[in-house]
């Protein structure tokens, strides 16, 4: 089709006619991945139709950015964001199309007249709104600006999802590069990219309603290397806002991610303040659809946690914030830092230093257990020395019916520590051809009475003496492309797609089998329910719209029965007869869990209220729990009816597999922390100081989960190689 005749300057030398079906009309604005044009649908909705450049058009980069996009707008469309109508992330010059919205962007509004009173606290009220429902859709927006949000009749709407989802974040940081906009991004945005989460929204909130109170940002100033500086190491400037709101942007512009306050804490902040006019916001300031996070709470209190009848309350929950007496990383690297941000010479577009470039200073704040005279179990804390890896977070096993907790790490192949102490009985070097690497081989598992390890210098399949450390029998593990344990079984699959089931304690093949397919993988009960139950082997169809069960009896091979279900599957475990999978939608987040009686072969379908990104899942008598990433999301549901107990946010950008013991909840964050969540609430009832590294590498590719013992001790792993012991029972004082 011919151009249409650019009038005017314009980045772009040509503008299409149409984007797919939809023929383009006025521009209506221009940004650095393309233009903004009116159009409308054959039914007449008035669209803003969105062509990426034509230069970008080619480089994958920015295709992978936008299609990135596309995938945050569709999931994150409601109330208080633009709902996108149609797109192809695929075209010759990509587009995507949401609904038209009448009326000024804040930048605009501001120029003309800076808000106050019930306009403020509406904005603000607003904006929370959407960033809850933005972050509950697992999305990060990254660019907060008032530039990105449309003044609707309706109440704000936050466009420009370029750069949000926070799987994307990885494109970026492994490209030493950061986008945004500097008077509006939070300190880690400039120091630690890859812990970029939903905390960052909150800081550009707060600058944001500083910005409309005032017509200035919070940090202002002519030079954005200098801004740059002055979000990471200055107090704000508050000066011109209104009194009553102060304290809740300070909490929203702290420097440390962990003490501000979520969206839906502004939001209540927001209601009770009351207006100086005398009119009444309650009217204004729209209320959550449901109660964030949602919470269930125990029909009669105690009682096993698997078991507990449920009710909601019908309420809003109360709010917590960690209080000051959390510690507070360093506020900055110091000069070396500062220079660094004041060196980086690009307009408008800060290009950092890798992941974690920037503030090391994640030690500091409260020990992580009480004294030992205040109790039985004193907690321990010790540092695995890694190798050269770039990950140096270790991982750990315990079982009931062996004295020790079993670690390996980067650089180690395996230790024993003692439970007690944290002292190690001994420990395994990786050997002298090993390099460290950057992970764990494959997390040490206690089978058949061993400690089953992969020695990074051979490179074979070990089980150790978990008494002494010596090798009982080896394999190659080069040859296989896989390995799962099953109760005293030990599964190999090698790459031709053949299975070989060993007995875990003396090595011998009990069974093998050819599966049929090269991307085959087992899973299997554990623990003594494992012999009353068959060994599983599962598979997605070649164009991932199904998956296939396959029951073998554990003893000696034989194939029982084949089911095929619906959807994108991966099993989390078998428990009590049942298999529960996460399903996984077309953007890889996990929207449901889908549970196979494997005694009838009938399934039911789970669904959450909100996809999560990187599903784990891990079950508790009646109760599936599933955390994910980017807003650190952790859910309750119950097994049998598919009602969800609760929902909690911890804002973790990285969580691991939850883990319930008693009436508690534990779950690692990506910055070292362990938290502890109350099981029929989940409430948040005691968290760890961050134990992290120097700063330069902070990212873990898999997160272990905490280990928890008999005897009311639990234990986690932190990216500073630490490996520690808690009381479980005293979790609010870790």
């Amino acid at each position: 089709m011919p151009p249409l005749r650019n009038t005017g300057q314009s980045p772009e030398a040509e503008r299409p006619e149409y984007a797919g079906q939809y023929r383009l009309e006025a521009c209506l604005g221009t940004g650095g991945m393309g233009v903004v044009h009116l159009a409308a649908s054959d039914s007449g909705l008035r669209l803003a139709v969105k062509v990426i450049h034509a230069e970008h058009a080619s480089d994958p980069e920015f295709r992978a950015r936008f299609r990135q996009e596309v995938a945050a707008a569709r999931r994150v469309s409601g109330a208080f964001t633009a709902s996108v109508v149609d797109a192809d992330p695929d075209a010759e010059r990509p587009w995507m199309a949401t609904l038209f919205i009448e009326g000024p962007t804040l930048s605009e509004q501001v120029k003309r007249k800076p808000l106050d009173g019930v306009a403020l606290r509406r904005l603000g009220a607003g904006l929370a709104e959407a960033l809850r429902d933005i972050h509950r859709a697992g999305v990060v927006h990254r660019d907060l600006k008032p530039s990105n949000v449309l003044l609707a009749p309706d109440g704000p709407k936050v466009i420009d999802f370029g750069i949000s989802r926070p799987s994307d974040s990885d494109l970026r940081t492994e490209t030493g590069k950061l986008i945004g906009t500097p008077p509006f991004m939070a300190p880690e945005q400039f120091q630690r990219p890859r812990e970029v989460g939903p905390p960052a929204d909150v800081f550009a909130l707060g600058s944001v309603l500083v910005h409309a109170a005032t017509g200035r940002g919070p940090f202002d100033s002519d030079s954005p290397y200098i801004v740059a500086y002055q979000v990471v190491h200055d107090e704000p400037d508050l000066t011109g806002v209104p009194g009553e709101l102060v304290p809740l942007l300070r909490r929203c512009l702290e420097k440390e991610p962990e003490r501000r306050p979520s969206p839906y804490e502004v939001m209540v902040a927001l209601r009770a303040a009351e207006p100086s006019s005398g009119y009444d916001t309650q009217a204004h300031i729209p209320a959550p659809r449901t109660p964030d996070p949602v919470e269930r709470v125990p029909a009669e209190p105690g009682g096993d946690f698997g078991a507990a009848p449920w009710t909601g309350t019908g309420t809003e929950p109360a709010v917590t914030v960690p209080g000051p007496g959390r510690g507070r990383r360093r506020a900055a690297a110091g000069a070396g830092a500062a220079a660094l941000v004041l060196a980086l010479a690009v307009a408008g577009v800060l290009a950092v230093r890798g992941p974690g470039g920037g503030d090391g200073g994640e030690r500091g704040g409260p020990s992580a257990s009480p004294r030992a005279a205040e109790r039985d179990f004193a907690g321990w804390s010790t540092v695995l020395r890694p190798g050269n890896g770039e990950n140096r977070t270790p991982e750990c096993t315990a079982a009931a019916d062996v004295p020790g907790v079993f670690c390996a790490a980067p650089g180690l192949k395996a230790t024993r520590l003692d439970s007690d102490t944290g002292k190690p009985s001994w420990s395994l070097p990786a050997g002298g051809g090993s390099t460290g690497g950057s992970d764990v081989a494959m997390p040490p598992v206690l089978a058949g009475g061993l400690l089953h390890v992969i020695a990074p210098d051979s490179g074979r399949l070990e089980a150790l003496d978990p008494g002494s450390g010596a090798v009982r029998w080896d394999v190659p593990r080069s040859a296989y492309a896989s390995v799962q344990y099953t109760g005293d079984l030990v599964v190999l699959t090698g790459r031709d797609g053949r299975a070989r089931a060993l007995d875990a304690a003396g090595g011998r093949e009990r069974w093998s089998h050819r599966s049929g397919s090269v991307g085959t993988q087992w899973v299997g009960a554990q623990g003594d329910e494992a012999a009353g139950l068959p060994v599983l082997s599962w598979a997605l169809s070649a164009d991932g719209r199904s998956t296939r069960i396959t029951a073998y009896d554990r003893d000696g091979g034989r194939w029982l029965w084949t089911e095929r279900l619906t959807g994108n599957l991966r099993p989390a475990q078998l428990s009590g007869g049942v298999l529960h999978l996460l399903s996984t939608d077309r953007d890889q987040y996990t929207d449901a869990v889908v549970r196979l009686d494997v005694r009838n072969r009938t399934v039911r379908r789970l669904p959450l209220d909100a996809p999560v990104m990187q599903g784990q899942a891990s079950v508790s008598g009646r109760t599936v729990l599933v955390s994910g990433s980017g807003t650190g999301s952790v859910v309750a549901l119950d097994a049998e009816s598919g009602e969800q107990r609760w929902r909690r946010e911890t804002m973790a950008s990285q969580l691991s597999r939850p883990v319930a013991a008693g009436n508690a909840v534990y779950v690692a964050a990506g910055d070292g922390r362990l938290l502890a969540l109350d099981a029929r609430s989940g409430k948040v009832t005691g968290q760890t100081r961050p134990r992290m590294d120097d700063g330069a590498h902070t990212y873990a590719p898999r997160l272990a989960a905490p280990v928890v013992m008999a005897g009311g001790r639990v234990f986690g792993t932190a990216p500073d190689g630490s490996v520690f012991g808690l009381d479980a029972g005293r979790a609010a004082r870790w």
